[in-house]
């Protein structure tokens, strides 16, 4: 019946209305289903493709399913293409086991990453801890990081097993990547809606599958949090302003990401993604898309390539601004209030610049980095610009152009975020600054609170190889994760036997410092931030910004 109904719409539908359909009449199968699993649950769950046979419980009790397919395969024709229902699948779906993660860069990416990466690789993992179906646990829905262009739901340091334990139902998940997840071209166009923005289109339809599903695992479909880091903290940012994610989660939490904005400005036009598209078709594919999609995936990750020294959201395929997924720059609906209106979480950590050296200002001496400066910020600033980042001597120079980059790529941004929901969001919005300092976490770089927010403490990159946690590294992670659950349960962090965290307000802000311990105090480097955020002109970063300027059509 359902695909009765779907066959006759889609003879009076575009194809992007065809998709949604497809997806609500799936949540709507899903749910009308019988309770039979309310009494007691077992790795043996049916949901609406099929039933899945997950893992026992481990020690702590938690159930975990991996590798469940939430979308069909976007492979051969379906390549660049709207994410499409999964196809209904017979027997038991071996789910003890991470399914491939997606096509990413060949040799790039965290070295931890050692699965095998393929087209098909639209899957989810779920961690739950609950005894029934009934229970009506808290949703936490995990998007990793890696600039749009690599990582995975299966990251080792992002193990659902222990946040699970402590109360939630945790779900990770894949989502198309690189050229894979985000090629515009005008042939793509003219086959439905505005291209370019197909991997944030997966995080959609999981949520809709987690929507459909979740009560099947203990999980509570209308209490989803929403939780991300990088760029999957870009793309918790740029859903909050997304139609098509409307009230598809209830909470939003971003590790060190907010509107895909850069030390180059902010998130690319679909003009620009039409042409960088255009380009790569031209050079590889006799200009069609349909020359791209015979290309084999392996070889086309290799012939479009992108290393850590370019930046992602200028000088790479990643989302654009398609009046579709992403209807306008997200800085400017966040200041206008047309975001969702959902409790947001939000911080970054002490030293996010650090890994961004490669396309920092040049700073080999004091007058070479306020040159750079003058020319980036005019020189109407530049006294501005020295009293914030200044360079007195050699160790304070190489300071402050770190800081600058950890500003302009993570912090101002996520300043802005936490001060327009506080502004327009009408809902609690708190802050907080990672900034933990241990033999097991020497410096706190961006992606280091992740291992702290699982609960997980694995080796972190820049510690020496035989550094083991401490017990205040264990007692900080342990509160970590109660102040993440806590607001996954009531949009509000504090509970019992923490110490207490302050709503952030915009024109008083406060923040939780993590630090030696969990503590409340003043903001800190708002100055910077606000002399950052002045360059602003309806919600985006100048064009000017962009150094060397790109032709727009120019290759990656």
């Amino acid at each position: 019946m359902a695909r009765a109904a779907t066959s006759a719409m889609s003879r009076r539908l575009s194809p992007a209305l065809v998709v949604a359909a497809c997806f609500s009449l799936q949540a709507a199968a899903a749910n009308a289903e019988p309770g039979s699993q309310a009494a007691t649950l077992s790795p043996d769950v049916t949901v609406t493709q099929g039933a899945l046979r997950g893992a026992p419980r481990d020690v702590s009790g938690v159930l975990a399913f991996k590798g469940v397919p939430y979308a069909a395969p976007p492979v051969g024709a379906q390549r660049w293409r709207a994410p499409q229902p999964a196809r209904p699948w017979s027997g038991a779906h071996d789910a003890t086991a991470f399914g491939p993660r997606c096509m990413a860069l060949p040799g790039r990416g965290l070295a931890r990453l050692d699965s095998p990466a393929s087209e098909d690789c639209l899957s989810l993992n779920i961690w739950t801890a609950a005894k029934s179906s009934a229970e009506r646990r808290p949703v936490m829905v995990w998007l990793h990081g890696g600039a749009f262009q690599f990582g995975a739901g299966a990251e080792p340091n992002t193990d659902g097993a222990r946040l699970a334990a402590k109360g939630v139902v945790l779900v990770s998940l894949n989502y198309r990547l690189g050229v894979f997840g985000f090629l515009a071209h005008p042939d793509l166009d003219k086959e439905g809606a505005p291209s370019g923005n197909f991997g944030l289109q997966d995080q959609i339809a999981a949520l809709k599958w987690v929507r459909a599903n979740i009560a099947k695992f203990g999980g509570d479909p209308n209490k989803v949090t929403l939780f991300g880091e990088s760029a999957g903290a870009n793309s918790v940012g740029l859903l909050m302003t997304s139609p098509l994610a409307k009230g598809l989660f209830q909470r939003a939490i971003g590790e060190s990401g907010a509107f895909w904005d850069s030390e180059q400005g902010s998130i690319r036009t679909h003009a620009e993604a039409l042409a960088r598209g255009r380009a790569l078709a031209d050079r590889l594919g006799g200009g069609t898309v349909a020359g791209l999609r015979a290309i084999p995936a392996e070889e086309l990750a290799a012939k479009a390539p992108w290393t850590l020294a370019l930046d992602p959201v200028t000088q790479a395929f990643s989302p654009n601004i398609d009046s579709f997924v992403v209807p306008e720059a997200p800085a400017k609906a966040f200041a206008e209030g047309r975001q969702a209106k959902v409790p947001l979480l939000a911080g970054s950590n002490g030293a996010e610049g650090a890994i961004f050296m490669g396309r920092s200002l040049p700073h080999g001496t004091a007058s070479e980095f306020y040159a750079a400066a003058a020319a980036k910020f005019g020189a109407a600033r530049s006294d501005d610009f020295a009293k914030l980042y200044p360079a007195a001597t050699d160790s304070q120079l190489n300071a402050s152009a770190e800081t600058l980059m950890g500003d302009l790529v993570i912090r101002e941004q996520v300043w802005e975020w936490l001060q327009m929901q506080a502004r327009t969001g009408r809902t609690p919005v708190f802050a907080y600054q990672f900034d933990r300092r241990s033999a097991y976490a020497p410096v706190p770089i961006h992606s280091a609170e992740i291992d702290f927010v699982f609960g997980t403490l694995a080796p972190q990159r820049l510690a020496k190889p035989d550094a083991t946690p401490n017990a205040g590294d264990r007692e900080l992670s342990d509160r970590m994760m109660s102040y993440w659950i806590n607001f996954a349960r009531n949009g509000d962090p504090n509970g019992a036997g923490l110490p207490r965290w302050p709503a952030y307000r915009a024109d008083r802000p406060e923040a939780m410092i993590f630090g030696d311990g969990a503590a409340a105090g003043p903001e800190g480097a708002t100055s910077r931030f606000s002399f950052l955020s002045a360059f602003r002109t309806n919600g985006r970063l100048p064009e000017a910004w962009l150094d060397p300027p790109k032709p727009p059509g120019a290759a990656p």
